[in-house]
């Protein structure tokens, strides 16, 4: 006897913000999506709106039932969840204080990578803590000649790649000069297949050559596997960079406080992340990212979602 379960759908309708984080320029930064009030969006519709809103991040921002949090945030791409995403964290801060949900002062998020402390300043400047940085694996330079479609010469002779992470984990991969960073050619299905291999978010790609003379590196972040081609201004993938470059003696003393890393240019966005490390005995004690937000537009997004008989 065979039993057949009937399955129907039933349209949804969501309130989705997007905002342009970590914009340099009015067309600048990286988009991301907000729903505010999301407590009553099932994990399974918070994946179907991501998926619609085609967005290279799509956070949720509901209650915190912990008693040291101010908020709830999940953050989906539109290939699944990740833990972290700082371009999408300025976002919605951004918009709480825009919708004056909030004011300039401090407040605490709970995420997958943990409760994290943020900072509203009066100029609207959302700065984000990271956690403490993890320096993980490093990695044999020649599997990247080849995966990249690259000389060695490209590749710096005294940085190593290198996974890190303050939140989610990146690839770190130092390029020599801007104009080699900027002719690399990305292999999207190699780079994911490497990706999955290494358990990481995607490739963080950097030089110190930079556009402007107050910047510390110029990037380019790639993370085909979520569905994200390239992107164009990482939040959490630069505070990593940071950290990255005190440890390996590129950046000392009180250029760690002010450290802006510019990227999204190659793409005609133009963005500016801003991370700031203390320091004591030698060691990273606290990691901080931030930025701005422009173009703050809204939209109804409507997905159907599976229903069981069952479920009426």
């Amino acid at each position: 006897m065979f039993f057949a379960f009937i399955y129907y759908t039933m349209a949804i309708t969501v309130k989705v913000y997007t905002l342009n984080a970590f914009s340099k320029k009015e067309n600048g930064g990286s988009l991301a999506g907000v729903v505010l009030d999301a407590d009553k969006v099932s994990e399974e519709e918070m994946q179907l709106v991501a998926k619609e809103v085609k967005l290279p991040v799509t956070v949720f921002v509901m209650k915190s039932t912990k008693s040291n949090a101010n908020f709830k945030f999940k953050f989906f791409t539109q290939n699944g969840e990740i833990n972290l995403s700082g371009h999408a964290t300025i976002a919605a801060f951004y918009l709480l204080l825009h919708k004056k949900i909030i004011k300039p002062g401090k407040y605490t998020q709970e995420t997958k990578a943990g409760i994290l402390n943020i900072e509203i300043k009066s100029d609207k400047t959302v700065l984000m803590n990271q956690n403490p940085p993890q320096f993980l694996d490093k990695i044999n330079k020649r599997e990247f000649t080849s995966l990249l479609n690259i000389p060695n010469s490209v590749l710096s002779k005294e940085l190593p790649i290198q996974i890190i992470s303050t939140g989610i984990k990146d690839i770190f991969i130092p390029i020599v000069s801007l104009n080699d960073l900027y002719a690399i050619k990305p292999d999207f299905d190699r780079i994911k297949k490497v990706s999955k291999k290494y358990g990481v978010v995607g490739f963080h790609l950097f030089t110190t050559e930079t556009k402007f003379n107050d910047s510390t590196a110029h990037c380019r972040n790639l993370a085909p596997l979520y569905d994200v081609s390239e992107d164009s201004a990482s939040g959490t993938s630069n505070a990593a960079l940071g950290c990255y470059l005190f440890k390996h003696g590129i950046i000392s003393g009180d250029k760690c406080k002010n450290m802006i890393f510019e990227q999204g240019y190659i793409m005609n966005k133009p963005s500016e992340i801003k991370v700031s490390l203390d320091i004591q005995d030698n060691e990273i004690i606290e990691v901080r990212v931030g930025g701005s937000a422009s173009n703050i537009n809204e939209q109804d997004v409507e997905v159907e979602v599976p229903v069981k008989p069952d479920d009426d």
